[in-house]
């Protein structure tokens, strides 16, 4: 059988860790552990870093921020930690955490270390020869939403993670600060972004309800069984989860899910295998998740402009590294289109309503 799993290959140039310092930090917690380690990293990925730690009969994925990132508060290791430190016991779909290190002199940044989770992630198109008929790919977008759905509905509270956000007035501020945060990392100009902007501070829809959101849910993100690829095992990248308005986690699952019949541009920019035959399209997943939470979704359009201009952001921010010099990964370098095509799907939902 063929082997379609997700595997970290040799780490990137300008990337690489102190492996003799952070063998040394490790092994001063697992002491017993016999054999030299071994450093590998998983290839994809935009924002924080990730490695494949191989020591001894051990395996571990290690996460740092970015090297010259600026951004502190989108790659805060300790809050990461902790929300998973406290979510995996009821959300065993969360990675196991086992380690942290803000010590600085280790690896120049503070890091964790995770239990891996095995399975297979789709990228921009599934793996050749993995079955992806008509069939699977319909009920693989019944479990994206299927679980966006549960995450929604655990008693955050009761975790112990009501100190992760502030629910009050989350929408407003999200608003406010990704302009600010575009207007921190700005290249060039885009047009687009004063008439989103305006549209957007119009119409700020009131939160229904609070929940622990994800903030970058897509199919990347998820850890699916080897043996059946609809149902999901894993859900990585918690960097930026937080307590707010849980639709703004299905506008991001929106904005990343290109159909079948959206515009050339938009199919230059998809993320996964959404436009496959057998897969939902946006509205079947804004009726599906309406119908698992009986939520209000009336105002989705809100949402998903919201959602494409701040990943628009997220990804001015990472050009905004490559452009100074502080990444020489060469896949930032084509960016700016990346983000002009995004700017024009906000405003042209803002403009129309239409998902």
């Amino acid at each position: 059988m063929a082997d379609f799993q997700d595997r970290p290959t040799a780490v990137r140039l300008g990337e690489e860790l102190d492996v003799a310092k952070l063998e040394l930090f490790v092994r001063g917690h697992f002491p017993n552990e016999a054999g030299a380690m071994r450093v590998e990293q998983f290839p994809n990925g935009h924002s924080n870093l990730t490695y494949a730690i191989h020591f001894g009969e051990k395996q571990f994925v290690l996460r740092r921020p970015p090297f010259g990132s600026k951004v502190k508060s989108a790659h805060d290791m300790s809050r990461e930690f902790r929300v998973l430190s406290k979510l995996h016991a009821s959300y065993p779909r969360a990675p196991e955490v086992v380690l942290f290190c803000d010590d600085l002199s280790v690896l120049g940044a503070p890091f964790y270390l995770m239990k891996p989770i095995w399975g297979i992630i789709l990228h921009r198109d599934p793996p050749a020869g993995l079955d992806f008929s008509p069939a699977v790919a319909r009920r693989l977008s019944e479990s994206f939403i299927d679980n966006l759905a549960v995450l929604h509905g655990l008693d955050y509270q009761a975790i112990g993670l009501a100190d992760l956000g502030k629910p009050e007035g989350y929408l407003q501020r999200q608003v406010t600060g990704w302009l600010e945060r575009y207007t921190g990392s700005q290249t060039q100009e885009y047009p687009e972004v004063k008439g989103i902007a305006k549209w957007m501070t119009q119409h700020i829809p009131a939160t229904q309800s609070a929940a622990l959101i994800h903030n970058d849910y897509k199919y990347d993100n998820a850890v699916l069984a080897s043996d059946d690829i609809a149902k999901i095992v894993g859900l990585l990248d918690w960097e930026m989860s937080t307590i707010g308005d849980p639709l703004t986690d299905l506008g991001t699952a929106l904005a990343y899910w290109v159909e079948t019949n959206d515009s050339e541009e938009l199919q230059a920019i998809r993320w996964g295998p959404t436009n496959f035959p057998g897969s939902f399209t946006r509205s079947q997943i804004v009726e599906r998740y309406a119908e698992k939470t009986g939520r209000d979704i009336s105002n989705i359009a809100f949402y998903l402009t919201f959602a494409r201009f701040k990943l628009a952001v997220i990804v001015q921010q990472i050009y905004f590294r490559f452009h100074q010099g502080l990444t020489k990964d060469q896949r930032f370098a084509s960016m700016p289109k990346l983000i002009q095509i995004l700017l024009r799907a906000s405003l042209g939902c803002a403009q129309t309503g239409k998902i």
